[in-house]
C-alpha cells in the first residue's frame, strides 16, 4: 500500500526537481535527443487515472508530456502542472507506470480516491487525467468495448462531493460508449460544477490546407472519408466531421445553435455503395476528400475494401465498408465512411452554400512513436488546466459519441434507420477552431 503523504512534502520531495547529479548543460541544446530535466517544481498537480500504460498507449503520449515536456517551436516547454499520483488499473508486461514512477517520484495509487487525495483524505490535487483506452475490457454484443470510463469519472466525483471542492477533468475520447451514462457525466460536471473537457485528437491536430471555416458557412453536405475499427476509431472520424460542421452556426446568438441530430443510420458491405449510386451519400464529395488523402490505395475502391484483410481483434461481426449517415435537424446530411483498405487517414468534404467547388482537406496525424497529434492535444489540455476553460463545448463530444452508439445500434438491427430524439443537443461553436498551424517539423538552428 502507499504511504500517506501530504501535498507539501509531494512538491517538495517530488521528482519534478532536477536531480543534483545531473550536469547543468546536459541537454541544453539537444531537446530532440537528450531534454533537459525540470529544473523547478511543477507548481500545479495533476493525478492521472487510466486503463494501461505501457509504451504507445494513451496514457503514455498524454501524461508522458506532463512528466518529460515537450517542444513548442524550438523552445523544450515543461507544463506548469507534473503528475503527483497515477491509478494504473491493469499491470502487465510491458507496464511503465511502476518504472516512471521510481524515474520521477511520482505517487502509484491502489485506488482512485488516493489517487486524488495523495492519502489525506481531502482532494489533493490540481487537475485530473481520465486517460482510459488499451487494456483487456470485453466487448458486448453490438461490438463496443466496455472501457469503464464512466465508472472512473463517477469515483472522481464521488472524491469531489466528499472533499467539497473539484478541479477540472479532462476524458480522453469519447465519454462513454453509452450515450445515457455520457449525458449523465455531463450532467454531474454541471451540478458540482467542474470543468469538463473531453474529445479526439483529430479536431485540433495540422490540417492539410490549413482549413478553417468561417462562423455562419452554411454547408449543405458534408463527408468524412476514415478507417479503423467501428467504434473506437468511428469517434475519431465523427470528432472530425462534427469539428467542421458545427461551424455552420454563428457563436454570437443569445441562444445556443441547434447543433442537434434528428436520425442515424449505419450501412455496411455492399450497402455502402448502393447508397452512393442512390444519392445517400456523395461520390463526389469523397473524391475531394480523398484528393486531400496520403494513404490512398491504386484501383478501384469497392475491391480494396473487400481485398481488406480484417484484424481479428475488430470481431466478425462487421461487414465492410461503413457508413454512418447522419441527418442534422437543420436539413445538413453528413456522411462518415470507413474504408480500410482503400485509405489509412481522415480527410473531409463538403459542399458549401455558394460555392461551386467543394471544401476539402486532411487532418494529419503524425505517425508513431511520437504520435504529435497527442501532443496537440495535450498542449489543449493543459491550458484547460490552467484556465478552467474548455477549448470547446463539451456537448461536442456529448454528441459525437451519441451518434456513435446510435449508429452501433443501428447495425446491430439491419441498419435500421433511428430516430435521434436525446441528441437535440444546443451549442455555439468556438471563435477558433484550435487545431495546430505550421509544420510540426522545424528544422534545428
Amino acid at each position: 500500500m502507499p504511504l500517506p503523504i501530504d501535498r507539501r512534502s509531494f512538491l517538495a520531495a517530488s521528482g519534478l526537481m532536477v536531480s543534483s547529479s545531473l550536469s547543468p548543460t546536459l541537454g541544453a541544446d539537444t531537446p530532440r535527443t537528450r531534454p533537459p530535466k525540470r529544473r523547478k517544481p511543477a507548481t500545479k498537480t495533476v493525478a492521472l487515472i487510466a486503463s494501461t500504460y505501457h509504451y504507445l498507449s494513451h496514457a503514455y503520449h498524454i501524461a508522458g508530456r506532463f512528466l518529460d515536456g515537450y517542444m513548442k517551436g524550438d523552445e523544450h516547454h515543461f507544463p506548469e502542472f507534473g503528475i503527483a499520483s497515477a491509478y494504473v488499473e491493469q499491470v502487465k508486461g510491458g507496464d511503465l507506470s511502476r518504472e516512471l514512477a521510481k524515474e520521477h517520484s511520482f505517487r502509484l495509487s491502489e485506488t482512485i480516491d488516493d489517487a486524488l487525495t495523495l492519502g489525506t483524505g481531502k482532494l489533493a490535487v490540481d487537475g485530473v487525467l481520465l486517460v482510459c483506452e488499451h487494456g483487456d475490457y470485453p466487448y458486448n454484443a453490438r461490438g463496443q468495448k466496455l472501457y469503464p470510463r464512466y465508472e472512473y469519472f463517477q469515483k472522481i466525483a464521488a472524491v469531489f462531493g466528499k472533499s467539497g471542492k473539484s478541479v477540472p477533468v479532462f476524458c480522453d475520447k469519447h465519454l462513454s460508449y453509452d450515450r445515457k451514462k455520457a449525458a449523465e457525466m455531463v450532467a454531474t460536471a454541471k451540478k458540482i460544477g467542474f470543468p469538463l473537457m473531453a474529445g479526439s485528437s483529430l479536431p485540433v491536430t495540422w490540417r492539410r490546407p490549413e482549413l478553417e471555416l468561417e462562423l455562419g458557412t452554411k454547408q449543405t453536405e458534408a463527408l468524412v472519408a476514415s478507417r479503423g475499427e467501428l467504434e473506437i476509431y468511428g469517434i475519431h472520424a465523427l470528432e472530425a466531421l462534427q469539428c467542421m460542421t458545427e461551424r455552420r452556426f454563428t457563436n454570437f446568438d443569445p441562444k445556443p445553435a441547434n447543433q442537434g441530430v434528428k436520425a442515424v443510420t449505419c450501412l455496411q458491405g455492399d450497402a455502402v455503395w448502393k447508397a452512393g449510386d442512390d444519392g445517400r451519400w456523395s461520390w463526389e464529395l469523397l473524391e475531394h476528400a480523398l484528393g486531400r488523402s496520403q494513404s490512398r490505395n491504386a484501383g478501384d475502391i469497392r475491391d480494396n475494401c473487400r481485398r481488406f484483410p480484417r484484424p481479428a481483434a475488430w470481431g466478425n461481426f462487421v461487414k465492410r465498408p461503413i457508413a454512418f449517415l447522419v441527418e442534422y435537424a437543420d436539413g445538413l446530411q453528413a456522411t462518415v465512411l470507413q474504408l480500410d483498405g482503400h485509405v489509412a487517414d481522415e480527410t473531409f468534404a463538403a459542399r458549401i452554400d455558394g460555392q461551386k467547388k467543394p471544401e476539402s482537406c486532411l487532418f494529419w496525424l503524425p505517425p508513431p512513436p511520437g504520435a504529435a497529434f497527442l501532443e496537440a492535444l495535450t498542449s489543449h489540455v493543459e491550458t484547460f488546466f490552467a484556465t478552467r476553460k474548455p477549448p470547446y463545448p463539451i456537448e461536442r463530444t456529448l454528441l459525437t459519441g451519441g451518434i456513435l452508439d446510435y449508429a452501433i445500434e443501428s447495425r446491430a438491427n439491419a441498419s435500421k434507420r433511428l430516430e435521434t430524439p436525446d441528441l437535440d443537443i444546443r451549442y455555439s461553436p468556438p471563435a477558433d477552431s484550435g487545431f495546430m498551424r505550421g509544420d510540426y517539423v522545424k528544422p534545428v538552428k
